[in-house]
C-alpha cells in the first residue's frame, strides 16, 4: 500500500500546548479518519502539513514530494475543506469561484456547476448570507471541482444537522469510487466515520495514540459485559477501561479474542469508534 501523505517528527508549540514529534501516514485509496476531542491537535496538525503555519521541525511529504519545495504542485492536487472557511464574506459564490478557479490547472467548470445544482446553491448569493451548512457545501463544491486526488477536511461537519452530514458522507463515498482518490478527514464527531472510514488515527494532547485499520480496531476492541464476580486480577488486565456497578461491569477489551479465551462466560458486543477513542484517552461518551 502506497502513502499519499507521510509525516515524520512534526513539532509545533503554542504556549503549554504542542505537537510532539507527530509521525503518521495516510494511505492511498482510503478514507482516513483523524480523530480526537476538541483541542487535541487536529487542526494544528492539518495546518502544519498544508504549510499554512510553519512547523518547528519535521518533514511532510505528499506523494513522496516535500511540501516546502513542491507546494504549488502538491496543492494543485488537493481539495481542502476547513471548518472556519476561507471566503470573502462580501462576495457572491460566483465571484469567490472566479478568484479560486485560476489557481488550479484542472479546474472543471461543468463539474462546478453540476455540484452547485446538486447542492441547490445559488451562485449569485452572497457568502455572508449562507448558513453554516451551505458554506460547508460550497467549500466541498470548490474542493471537488478541480479533480483533486486527495481531499483534506478539517471538522467539515461540525455544527451541521444530521441530514447535511449524511449528504457529506455520500459525496465522500461517491468521490472514492474513482481510481486513485484519498480522503483525510479530521473530526471529533466519530459517528461520521463509523460508516465510511477505512483507517483511523487518534491524536490526544498533541501525541499520536494509534493508527490502525478501522475494521481491525473494532474487531479487537469490544464492549465486554458480565457479573463483577468474573473480575479476577487476570481478567482486569484485559481492559482498556472498566466501569463497575452493583449490577455488573462494562468495559472495552484490549484484545477481544484473548479476553474470551480466558473468560468464556463474558458477553462481547460490537463497539463504536467513540467507545474505543474514549477508552484510550479517558472520558465520558457523548449522549
Amino acid at each position: 500500500m502506497t502513502n499519499v501523505i507521510e509525516i515524520i517528527g512534526l513539532r509545533k508549540t503554542y504556549g503549554d500546548f504542542g505537537l510532539r514529534d507527530i509521525c503518521f501516514s495516510v494511505p492511498d485509496n482510503c478514507i482516513t479518519g483523524f480523530i480526537g476531542v476538541n483541542g487535541a491537535g487536529k487542526s494544528t496538525t492539518i495546518k502544519c502539513i498544508l504549510n499554512l503555519i510553519k512547523a518547528e521541525s519535521g518533514s511532510v511529504k505528499f506523494w513522496g514530494l516535500d511540501i516546502k519545495s513542491h507546494e504549488q504542485e502538491i496543492k494543485n492536487r488537493i481539495g481542502v475543506v476547513l471548518d472556519e472557511g476561507a471566503f470573502y464574506e462580501d462576495l457572491t459564490m460566483s465571484e469567490m469561484k472566479r478568484i479560486i478557479a485560476p489557481a488550479y490547472t484542472s479546474w472543471d467548470e461543468a463539474t462546478y456547476k453540476s455540484i452547485m445544482e446538486q447542492f441547490s446553491l445559488n451562485p449569485k448569493q452572497k457568502i455572508s448570507t449562507l448558513s453554516k451548512g451551505m458554506k460547508a457545501k460550497y467549500a466541498l463544491v470548490l474542493a471537488l471541482s478541480h479533480h483533486a486526488d486527495l481531499l483534506i477536511m478539517d471538522e467539515p461537519t461540525s455544527g451541521l444537522d444530521p441530514l447535511i452530514r449524511s449528504e457529506f458522507m455520500k459525496m465522500l463515498l461517491d468521490f472514492m469510487k474513482q481510481d486513485g482518490k484519498s480522503v483525510f478527514f479530521s473530526t471529533h464527531i466519530t459517528s461520521d466515520l463509523d460508516r465510511v472510514a477505512d483507517m483511523l488515527i487518534l491524536i490526544h494532547d498533541g501525541n499520536i495514540v494509534f493508527q490502525e485499520e478501522k475494521d481491525q480496531l473494532l474487531e479487537k476492541h469490544r464492549i465486554a459485559k458480565g457479573s463483577c464476580t468474573l473480575l479476577t486480577p487476570q481478567i482486569r488486565e484485559q481492559f482498556l477501561s472498566l466501569d463497575e456497578t452493583g449490577y455488573g461491569f462494562s468495559g472495552i477489551s484490549k484484545d477481544a479474542m484473548k479476553l474470551k479465551s480466558v473468560c468464556p462466560d463474558i458477553l462481547l458486543e460490537k463497539a463504536q469508534i467513540e467507545d474505543v477513542m474514549l477508552s484510550y484517552i479517558g472520558g465520558e461518551k457523548h449522549e
